[in-house]
């Protein structure tokens, strides 16, 4: 890996960090919103997630003959499943009692876990590829230099 790609995956570690720090806050104001708030809140981050997805399609598509083909696959697949999900949320709107809204309350909260164990793998790995990456790069300048 060059400087600059050293420079650009340790820049996005650091936005990657803001980002989390910005969710930790939108959390911790939302224990004080109301139901109307929450809703406009979770409809912000949905569109922003949405938006995000996009851009990272857009991105892999451009970049496609550079990504793995299981990297491709992987985006695919939570592509997927984030469009399930939201789906999911949509078709529970309309519960018909107190007891369905606190299956679907308990159903939002495990998917909202699942999710940031996910993130959370996600960062490892995604340390663990750069880290492979800095050592590639440095077997290839060595291999250069003995040739």
């Amino acid at each position: 890996m060059s400087v600059t790609s050293k420079t650009g995956a340790s820049e996005k570690f650091a936005a990657l960090s803001d980002r989390v720090k910005q969710a930790q806050g939108r959390i911790a104001a939302a224990q004080n919103q109301t139901k109307a708030e929450l809703e406009h809140s979770a409809s912000e981050a949905r569109a922003a997630a949405q938006s995000h997805a996009n851009e990272l399609h857009e991105s892999a598509q451009a970049g496609r003959a550079h990504v793995s083909d299981s990297w491709n696959s992987l985006q695919k697949s939570w592509s997927e499943h984030v469009a399930e999900m939201r789906e999911n949320v949509r078709s529970t709107k309309a519960v018909v009692d107190a007891t369905q809204a606190a299956d679907r309350a308990a159903d939002a909260e495990s998917d909202a876990m699942a999710a940031i164990d996910f993130a959370y793998g996600a960062i490892e790995e995604a340390e663990s590829a750069v880290l492979d990456a800095f050592s590639a790069e440095l077997e290839a300048d060595e291999l250069a230099r003995n040739q």
